[in-house]
This record gives structure tokens, sequence and C-alpha cells, in this order.
């Protein structure tokens, strides 16, 4: 048996054509789901980039204990497990963020590893005069600005792009081992995230979008609310299109390798996303600040199982509610390892036979925003009462944030020894007071919002009503419970211990 993970960043599914999008050029997504199970209410859990991965890894969620981090030495890791139980595991990435401080103990848990280099903020290309940079819409000024322009010197056709690299890399390794056994192939692009840069055969897929655009480039969203006129929102909108079709015939050269060595026969295909992007649908740009609306949190997810695909065919979808927890339990599973007891996510074994569920409802979010909840009908956005947005802590025994270590006053004046929590294999942690999310600020950051999903599926009307908010966050307490949040939550979150028990 063996496995392939394809992980695309930023994935919108209501760009993609299975999803009901009729602009966009995405054959070949069209075509995987004809052949596999397209997932209609599969929803992230911990965001953004590296929490989820965690959870990729760790089958849990991380969110309300600790913000972007490395694996941690307690966390059970997926790719690792495998390894130890004789799987060969091997991951092929673009993805730079494995590779700074607050990723930096992924990628070794796997047999083997390649990183292709050259996205967004990746430091890279050296160059010590900075190259210049065109006037655009919404350029942002910050370090990754320079370091990308800096990249794109390099990059002069489609072949040295990072995500081509990447995915032949990973057909490199489907050719060589296809004959072998028990093996688990990691396939992650950094694409579609911003910026969206791709090769002009794509452009010109949405030509007459380019020639009748008058205005300045805008392929980089600010984290922000819009302030765009509607030519260049459409013009965003268009540029993301462009990388998406360029995702799209990429993932077509894995589907054509399939076809050929007829690995659908014992191989299991899972084609996914982190999280989503909002592409100023809630007049909003992009990720990582809450409320998180299901441009952000329900994703586009597609798998093909060979023990129950062989009997079923696809183009079917499943309607069972799936979060990306569900991934490490599913893919041990497949390999006839169980998950671990700290597992939270479920194995998705009878889902893909029979739509069978598996939860009840889902929390999602990021530390410090808002927790959110979905029955797969209801959407509830639970927000802090507090304006400081107090108590919060970082639990952690790795004490690094996404591209830097914790600052040494942090931790010489503001942390304290907490107790073990049920996943953390008897290890005490330090536990630091947390600012949550600083910037970004959403209007609605402070607000409780329900949304019902079965009259409005785009989230613009909140509805009241006191019986179904009560329900919601019955879910919410429950699952806090049962992934052991830290007490102060509920108290941020003004749930009171009465709710907790019942």
């Amino acid at each position: 048996m063996k496995c392939i993970l394809i992980m695309f960043d930023s994935l919108n599914r209501r760009m993609l054509s299975p999803y009901g999008c009729d602009w966009t050029h995405t054959p070949n997504f069209k075509r995987l789901a004809e052949k596999s199970l397209r997932f209609d209410n599969a929803y992230v859990c911990s965001l953004p980039c590296m929490p989820a991965r965690r959870e990729l890894h760790t089958g849990r969620p991380n969110f309300l204990h600790r913000a972007w981090s490395p694996l941690e030495p307690f966390d059970d890791s997926m790719p690792e497990i495998l390894k130890n139980h004789g799987i060969y595991t091997h991951m092929v990435t673009d993805h730079f963020h494995y590779f700074e401080d607050g990723g930096c103990t992924y990628h070794s848990r796997y047999s083997t590893w390649e990183l292709f280099r050259g996205q967004e903020g990746d430091q890279w290309a050296a160059f010590v005069k900075k190259p210049p940079q065109p006037e655009t819409v919404a350029r942002r000024d910050h370090k990754y600005t320079d370091q990308y322009y800096s990249n794109l010197q390099l990059i002069k056709s489609e072949d040295d792009m990072p995500q081509s690299k990447t995915f032949s890399a990973g057909i490199e390794f489907i050719r060589r081992n296809h004959n072998q056994d028990k093996w688990f192939l990691q396939i992650e692009t950094f694409d579609p995230h911003e910026p969206f840069f791709s090769d002009g055969k794509y452009k010109d897929l949405y030509a007459k979008h380019y020639d009748n655009y008058k205005g300045r480039p805008f392929d980089w969203p600010p984290y922000r609310v819009v302030q765009e006129t509607p030519e260049e929102i459409e013009h965003a909108r268009t540029e993301y299109a462009a990388l998406l079709s360029m995702c799209d015939a990429h993932l077509g050269r894995v589907l054509k390798l399939m076809d050929e060595l007829d690995l659908w026969k014992d191989t299991m295909l899972i084609v996914c996303t982190d999280h989503g992007y909002l592409l100023g649908e809630h007049d909003c740009w992009a990720k990582s600040w809450t409320p998180y609306y299901n441009e952000n949190a329900n994703v586009p997810l597609f798998i093909w199982d060979p023990r129950t695909g062989k009997k079923r065919g696809g183009g079917e979808a499943r309607k069972a509610l799936v979060q990306t927890i569900d991934f490490a339990p599913t893919i041990l599973e497949f390999f006839g390892i169980p998950p671990t007891k700290d597992m939270l996510g479920k194995v998705l074994r009878e889902t893909l036979a029979n739509d069978t569920p598996v939860r009840e409802a889902g929390i999602f979010g990021n530390h410090g925003g808002q927790v959110h909840v979905t029955d797969g009908r209801y959407v509830y956005m639970r927000a802090p009462v507090r304006p400081d947005n107090q108590p919060l802590f970082d639990y952690t025994m790795m004490p690094t944030r996404m591209d830097d270590r914790f600052h040494p006053t942090e931790l010489a004046n503001n942390i304290e020894l907490a107790p073990p929590f049920t996943f953390t294999k008897n290890c005490h942690l330090m536990k630091i007071r947390s600012q949550g999310i600083k910037g970004n600020e959403h209007p609605d950051r402070f607000k409780h919002l329900l949304f019902d999903l079965s009259t409005d599926p785009a989230q613009l009307h909140p509805i009241s009503d006191p019986a179904i908010e009560k329900k919601m966050i019955d879910h919410i307490s429950h699952l806090m419970k049962e992934c052991d949040a830290p007490s102060e939550q509920w108290d941020r979150l003004g749930i009171s211990k009465t709710e907790l028990q019942s």
C-alpha cells in the first residue's frame, strides 16, 4: 500500500470547478473529482500555515494552547510513526516556513525530504543591492518584499519556479519507487499563496481580463480590509486564477502518472489545503485574522481510497463533517497502524465508503482569535469578551514564533512553569503571556456571530437564535474539554463553568 498527499497552500474551494466555479480553468481538479470523492463539509481546525501542519502530524487541535510553532517534543508525528513502522516517508516541498525558527522540527520527521527554494520571502537569492520593485496597488513594505523581488531575478521560466521543481521531484520519487510497497509521499507547494506569480501561459487563459485591465499590477493582497477599486479586486482574483491554473496543470501531471503506472489500484491519494483565502469577500483580503468565514474555513478536499474506490468508483460527494485533524488517523489506519491515544481526529474509512458521520461538530480558529464551531449547517463564532483579549497564554517547550525566537525579556519576566496537559506525556511547559493576534483587526473580531448556511451560504446575514447559540456553545465547551484546553480559555470567551459541565 502507498499514499500520496498533495497539499496546496491557501486554496479557495469557490474558485474550483468541482465546487461550482464556472470561469476558472481547472480541468484536472474536475478530473480528480470525477475519479475520487469530493468532500463538501471539510473544515480547517488550527490556522494558519504551521498550526495546520502541526495537526496534519498530530491529529489534534493546537490553536487553543499555542500560536505558530514547531512540533513540540511531546507531539506525535504521523510521518515519524509511519517511519518507525517500516513505511518509507518522503516530503518534497517549496514551503520555506518549514525552515524558519517556527517550523524547524517538521521536515526531520520524514525518512527523507527535499526543499526547493525561492517562494515569496524565502531567504534565498542574495543581492547586496536591492533589485527594483514595480509600483503596485498594494505593495507590502516588510522584509519579504525585497527578498521576493530578489528571488524573482533567478526565476526565468516555469521550469525554474519552485512549484514546478516540487512536483517534478515528487514525480521522480513516484517513478523511482512505484514498484515498491509501503511508502508515503507528501508533495507540498506554497502556491497559490500570495504573491500570485505564474507563468505567462496561464495568464493567457484569462487574456480578455488582462487586455482590458489598465491599472497597476496587483498580485499581492495585504492582510487588511479591502481599500481597492472593483477593477483592482477583479484583477487580483484573476492573478489568483492564473496561479490556480498553474497548480491545476501540475496536479494533472500526477494524475497522468497514476494512470500510466496504474497506481489507483493500491495507492491512496489525498488532495487538500491548509486553509482557504479571502479574495475580497466580506470586504477582506487573505487570512490569518478572525472571524474565519467559510472562504477560509470550508476547504476543498478530495480523497481516493483504493480499498473502497475500486468497488464504488468515483465522482461522488461526501457530506460528513471532516477536518484536517482526521488526516493523520486516516493515513495511519490505511497502513494498518492504530492512531495514538492523543489523536482526536477520526479515521475516515467508513466515511469514504458510506458517508458515515464521524462528529457532531468541529471547532476551528487561531490562537487568540474567535473560537469557531460548525455542525455542518450552522457556524458560530465566539469572540473574546474583554477588549484586551485576556487571559491568554502560549504553552510550549519550544519558545519560537514564525520566524524568530521569543525575546529574552518575555522569558525572563513573563513566564511560569505549567503542569502537564493530558497530551504532553507528563512534560511541564512554559506558560508565557500572549497578546494573540496583533494588527489586521477585523471590525467583527469582538462580536459573537451565528450563521445558518442552509439559508445564507455566503454568511452575509448573521442571525439571532438563543437556543441555537446555546447548542453551539455547548459544542465549543465539549470540544475544548476533549482537547484539554487551558482553563483560562473559558474565561477569555465568557463561557461559564456551568456551561462547561452541561
